[in-house]
């Protein structure tokens, strides 16, 4: 299905399509650029490819998966490569996909994600981070970046962010499974912006407004990276659980939840944006301002657990796991740690480990 829809919109739209590595990028940029963001998540599942063992096996599923991809033809429909620095490792890809094999002579484009809290010099210098990259995509396209066009995007950014948070906020009164709303949730991965725009607020008309908030079981947050295998969704419905709160990276962490703050060069109110995501560790987020954060979500949702779920030696990811658990450990809130290699789908021992996580917190919320 994405090989057909990137097909259509490089024959129909004659648009330029950038294969990104996770997490973090400018996508209101490449979207004033006409440029269509398909984002390489691994991909989860079986491995495609014999070229996952290029890399150590302490390497996190992800880029061991993007290589094998790669190098088995997984991305020939595209035009280039985006690669943000969310980690050592996807920004260790930059140089080793092109060495590797299967990506061609593609231009290989770099972007620094933001680190730490927001300063007059880091402001600065994000600004000229993202006008050095419209320069590099727009010697790829032939086309010079728009202001015009950038305030549009910012817009149509800020309008799917809207109902995003819409769908995540009031997921006790939607009607539709975790894995539905999931499934529409992470389309944005892929789709064209104003696509994704018209699936979001189909899905928005299904929040039951102003009615009672119907009973879905035992509420959790879930923090981590991305949320595969997606089958955790459907064991959690199993066992009368679901997602109360989202935390992660993929999806939740990438919704702007502050009031927009306009300059007066787009390029800026840009820059202001990528410091206004959620806290996150990919970014150098300070442990004190991320637990402030989750608490507030825990708090707002009623979520009665934590579950971190992170990807297998997410180095960023795992630096907090520490700091989480004896925070919500000290207020009575389960917390449950599981790593996942990007397989196809939960093993046995995982379901087991969850349901009987789901069980000890439903417990505790009746005593």
């Amino acid at each position: 299905m994405r090989k057909d829809y990137i097909k259509e919109q490089k024959a129909r739209h004659a648009r330029t399509v950038l294969a990104v590595l996770p997490i973090q990028y400018p996508k209101e940029l490449l979207t004033a650029m006409d440029v269509l963001a398909v984002e390489l998540w691994g991909p989860p599942g079986k491995v495609r490819g014999p070229g996952a063992g290029r890399l150590q096996a302490y390497v996190c599923a992800v880029a061991r998966n993007a290589v094998a991809f790669v190098q088995a033809g997984g991305t020939k429909d595209v035009d280039g490569f985006l690669y943000p620095h969310a980690c050592d490792s996807i920004q260790g890809l930059a140089t080793l996909i092109p060495n590797f094999g299967g990506a061609g002579d593609k231009p290989a484009l770099h972007y620094l994600n933001p680190k730490g809290e927001a300063r007059p010099s880091s402001r600065r210098f994000l600004v000229a981070e993202l006008r050095d990259l419209a320069d590099k995509i727009a010697r790829i396209t032939g086309k010079p970046l728009a202001p015009e066009r950038l305030t549009w995007a910012i817009s149509l950014h800020r309008d799917i962010d809207a109902l995003r948070l819409r769908l995540l906020e009031g997921r006790a009164r939607l009607d539709l499974s975790d894995r539905a709303l999931y499934d529409v949730l992470r389309r944005g991965e892929w789709l064209w912006p104003e696509d994704h725009l018209s699936e979001l607020k189909e899905a928005v008309t299904g929040l039951a407004e102003g009615g009672a908030v119907k009973p879905k079981g035992v509420g959790l947050l879930f923090s981590g990276i991305v949320p595969e295998p997606m089958t955790i969704f459907d064991e959690l419905a199993d066992m009368g659980a679901y997602v109360a709160a989202d935390d992660y990276a993929a999806v939740g962490r990438r919704v702007v939840k502050k009031p927009l703050v306009l300059k007066d060069d787009p390029l800026e109110t840009l820059a202001w944006l990528m410091f206004a995501h959620p806290p996150c560790p990919t970014r150098a987020t300070s442990l004190a301002t991320r637990l402030t954060y989750l608490d507030r979500l825990v708090h707002r949702s009623g979520a009665v657990g934590v579950v971190i779920h992170t990807v297998k030696f997410c180095e960023p990811e795992l630096f907090d796991v520490a700091g989480i658990k004896s925070h919500f450990g000290a207020q009575n809130v389960g917390v449950l740690f599981l790593e996942s290699e990007l397989e196809g789908e939960l093993s046995g021992q995982t379901v087991t480990r969850l349901e009987a996580f789901v069980e000890m917190v439903a417990q505790r919320r009746k005593s």
